[in-house]
């Protein structure tokens, strides 16, 4: 028998608009103690008057202590719903892309609270950040099986956000083979993936809009690409026609995929790397009197929780001020957040202070958001978190 979770008076009104998420404090717990479930077990739903909202997993532990799955309270947490959904997300996908690489399932966004699947070909790589999907973790596989019929299926089960649902971390390869090498292509480049011990699933899709705007203003540029990872930006800058370009990361794993990523391509003239702190780095390049007609800021998430935004901005803030002054008199800077917690308008805000610190003006030429294998939920803001602007960055 399902257990009901009782919602507090006006407590539904975000799940009437459509929102996924219930917080604990919402939850009626004198009528339903959180504490009578399990973490990932499955919940009806219902408003303080007794009428059934939908079905729900719940983690009693967790800040978000219930996530909705479907309106339907007749619907079963099986794999008859996750083969519906897959279908549902990949026929977006393949109205969206001709070839087989993309996010697959953008979690909420997707219907999917807690899930994040990215494919590249034949080979899935799945996130399980909750633990109502840690629960479904075999039902998943097997809609997997069914729907795509992939050589194989990875669990990166490592993400943060596992830690604060009380879930150990693990990475496993749960399904088939893995190749020696996993390859995807993106905007007409191929890369190779490090799919087990790589940022994240391996590679960030949400950017292939915004690379691609990119590419169209490289040609014959020296480019600068800071946070460079497995080279996403540069090796795609230099094969749209850089002259040159320099790929910046802390980590030499990812700096020796780039290496890779150059060679496959043919571009291994074209491409060099260097390994430092991104704030030391651009520091030395200066101080070399080095200048760079295009420079990258894809940093990481400087602002994870909404306490980190005053250290967050100013790491933002100082990011782009020592980025602008290795650009030359007419040069191009692509400033890149993934903080959820930093507004557009706030990153506009950020590198108009850098170009006014320098004396320099600033004309935002572009604007990018994450790309449409990452849908945004329209009552789900926190679906939307990516930022990308183009800015000329010009001394009178």
């Amino acid at each position: 028998m399902t257990q009901r979770l009782r919602l507090n008076k006006n407590a539904d009104r975000r799940l009437k608009a459509g929102h996924l998420w219930i917080y604990s404090n919402e939850v009626d717990i004198k009528e339903t103690p959180l504490k009578n479930f399990t973490a990932g077990e499955a919940a009806l739903v219902e408003a303080s008057n007794g009428k059934t909202l939908g079905v729900a997993y719940v983690n009693p532990h967790s800040l978000i202590a219930a996530r909705v799955m479907s309106r339907d309270p007749e619907m079963r947490l099986d794999r008859s719903l996750f083969v519906h959904r897959f279908n549902q997300a990949l026929a977006l996908r393949q109205r969206l892309f001709e070839q087989p690489f993309y996010r697959l399932v953008h979690g909420e966004g997707d219907l999917l609270p807690g899930l994040v699947i990215d494919r590249f070909g034949d080979v899935v790589v799945v996130q399980l950040n909750t633990a109502g999907m840690q629960t479904l973790a075999e039902e998943i596989v097997d809609a997997l099986e069914k729907v795509l019929k992939p050589s194989a299926i990875v669990f990166r089960n490592d993400t943060g956000g596992r830690r604060q649902e009380g879930l150990d971390a693990q990475v496993e390869v749960v399904k088939g083979t893995l190749p020696d090498e996993v390859l995807l292509e993106e905007n007409g480049v191929r890369f190779v993936v490090p799919v087990l011990d790589g940022q994240k699933t391996g590679w960030f899709f949400d950017h292939r809009v915004n690379r691609a705007w990119l590419n169209s203003q490289v040609a014959g540029k020296r480019v600068l690409d800071v946070f460079s990872y497995v080279g996403g930006w540069g090796v795609q800058a230099a094969a749209s026609g850089a002259s040159e370009v320099l790929c910046v990361d802390s980590s030499g794993p990812a700096l020796e995929q780039v290496a890779r990523n150059a060679e496959l391509n043919g571009l291994q003239e074209q491409v060099a790397i260097g390994e430092g702190d991104a704030f030391e780095a651009l520091a030395a390049l200066k101080a070399d009197g080095e200048q760079f007609d295009v420079v990258i800021l894809d940093p990481p998430a400087f602002i994870k929780k909404r306490k980190d935004i005053p250290n967050g901005e100013r790491a933002y803030n100082r990011l782009n001020r020592e980025a602008m002054r290795l650009l030359g008199r007419d040069g191009l800077l692509l400033s890149a957040s993934c903080s959820m917690h930093l507004a557009p308008e706030r990153l506009v805000d950020v590198v108009r202070s850098a170009a006014r610190h320098q004396d320099r003006h600033g004309q935002v030429i572009f604007q990018g958001h994450q790309g449409p294998d990452h849908p945004v939920h329209p009552a789900i803001p926190e679906t939307s978190y990516l930022k990308a602007l183009g800015v000329r960055v010009f001394r009178d």
